[in-house]
C-alpha cells in the first residue's frame, strides 16, 4: 500500500479494554501524540463478540476524551473467528486480471458464503521463473465488521479502515524495529483471551493463527484454586497490590497456565515447520498484556527452543509529553501495539 495524508486514530477494542493511539510522522520519525486506555468490565467482549455495546461505546468515548483526541477518522481491527487468512499461489497475471480472479479464488478457499464476507488481497511475492505469484487472501464477516464499525460511529468516530491484528503488529514492528530481509521471526501477541501468532519469513507473512487462550485463564484459575474474587485474583496475577503477601500457590497456577499457552504455541510452530516452513524460526518477539508475566516468555523459550524477546513498540518512538503520561505508558505499552499499528494507516491509501 502507498499511504498518504494524516495518520488515522488507531482504535483497538479487546476483551480486557479499549486502546486508542495517534501517531505523527515527521522526517521519517514517529511520535506517539495521543494514547488512551480504559479497562472493560468482565465479559463485555467474549471471543471477539461484543456482549455489552453500551459499555464499549462509553469506554471509547471516555478514552478519546481523556486522551484529548479530537480527530474523528479512525482505523479499527478485527481478529479471531471472524477472520480467515489464506496464503495461496496463482499463475502470474496482471493486477487487473488478479482483481477479477480473486472472487473465484475466495470461493475455493474461504469456508463462508462469499456474499457474507468482505474480501481483500495482497501480492506477497512474484516468482516469474516458475510462472507463479503468492497471494495473501483475507476474508472477514461483513456483519462483524459492521458491528465494530458501528461502535466507533456511536462514539462519534468515522471508520475509514478495517485491518487485522496480526498485520497491524507486523507493520509496527517493521517500522520501529525492522524485519530481517532474510530469516524467520515470530511476532506473538498474547492478550487476555486471544493469542495472535504471525510467522514472518524473509520479510513476508508466512503463517498466521489466532489461539483462543490468554491471560484471563490465569485469573480464572487463581479464582478457582484460592476461592477469591476476580479483582483479587487479577491483583495476585499482576504481583499483588503491595498491601498483602501473594499466596505461594499463585506462582504454581501461573506456571501451569502459561505452560498450556506455550504448548499451544509450540503446536502451531510444529505445524508450520511440518507443512509450510521457509526457514527455522530465529527469534520470537512477544507483546500483549500477558507478556508482562515473566513466566510466559520463559515457558515459550523452553518449549520452542527459540530465543524470546519482548517487543517494545516505544523503543524508536518519541512521546508528546504534553498529552501522553509516560509513567502510565511504560506499564501499558505492551498492550498498545495493535492500536499503534492501526494509526500507521492513513486517510488516503492506494494499492502499490
Amino acid at each position: 500500500m502507498a499511504f498518504e495524508g494524516q495518520n488515522l486514530v488507531g482504535v483497538d477494542v479487546g476483551s480486557s479494554g479499549v486502546k486508542v493511539a495517534v501517531l505523527k510522522e515527521s522526517r521519517g520519525k514517529l511520535e506517539l501524540s495521543r494514547f488512551g486506555y480504559e479497562a472493560l468490565p468482565p465479559h463485555t467482549v467474549v471471543d471477539g463478540n461484543v456482549m455489552n455495546r453500551g459499555a464499549v461505546v462509553e469506554a471509547l468515548r471516555r478514552t478519546l476524551q481523556q486522551a484529548h483526541v479530537s480527530q474523528r477518522e479512525c482505523a479499527l481491527s478485527v481478529s479471531g473467528h471472524m477472520v480467515i487468512i489464506k496464503k495461496i499461489s496463482v499463475p502470474m497475471m496482471t493486477d487487473a486480471e488478479l482483481d477479477e480472479q480473486i472472487p473465484w479464488e475466495a470461493e475455493q478457499h474461504i469456508p463462508f458464503d462469499i456474499k457474507d464476507v468482505q474480501i481483500d488481497h495482497q501480492v506477497l511475492r512474484r516468482r516469474p521463473d516458475q510462472g507463479q505469484m503468492d497471494i495473501l487472501l483475507v476474508a472477514a464477516k461483513r456483519e462483524e465488521i459492521s458491528d465494530y464499525a458501528s461502535l466507533a460511529t456511536d462514539a462519534r468516530l468515522r471508520p475509514m479502515v478495517v485491518d487485522i491484528d496480526a498485520f497491524c503488529l507486523q507493520n509496527l514492528f517493521e517500522r520501529t524495529v525492522g524485519l530481517p530481509p532474510a530469516g524467520t521471526v515470530m511476532l506473538l501477541d498474547v492478550g487476555a483471551s486471544l493469542t495472535t501468532l504471525n510467522i514472518v519469513s524473509d520479510g513476508v507473512s508466512a503463517f498466521t493463527r489466532d489461539i483462543a487462550h490468554g491471560g484471563e485463564a490465569i485469573t480464572e484459575e487463581i479464582q478457582k484454586r484460592l476461592g477469591v474474587s476476580r479483582d483479587v485474583a487479577e491483583a495476585y496475577k499482576c504481583g499483588g497490590d503491595g498491601r498483602e503477601v501473594v499466596p505461594r500457590e499463585v506462582d504454581e497456577v501461573i506456571k501451569n497456565v502459561v505452560d498450556g499457552v506455550a504448548a499451544e504455541i509450540q503446536r502451531s510452530i510444529d505445524f508450520y515447520l511440518a507443512t509450510i516452513a521457509e526457514g527455522e524460526i530465529g527469534r520470537v518477539y512477544l507483546s500483549g498484556g500477558t507478556s508482562r508475566i515473566r513466566a510466559l516468555g520463559a515457558a515459550i523459550e523452553r518449549r520452542a527452543r527459540v530465543p524470546v524477546e519482548t517487543f517494545d513498540p516505544m523503543q524508536s518512538m518519541t512521546v508528546d509529553a504534553k498529552y501522553v503520561d509516560s509513567t502510565r505508558l511504560a506499564d501499558l505499552a505492551p498492550l498498545a501495539g495493535v492500536a499503534m499499528g492501526l494509526s500507521l494507516r492513513k486517510a488516503r491509501e492506494r494499492r502499490g
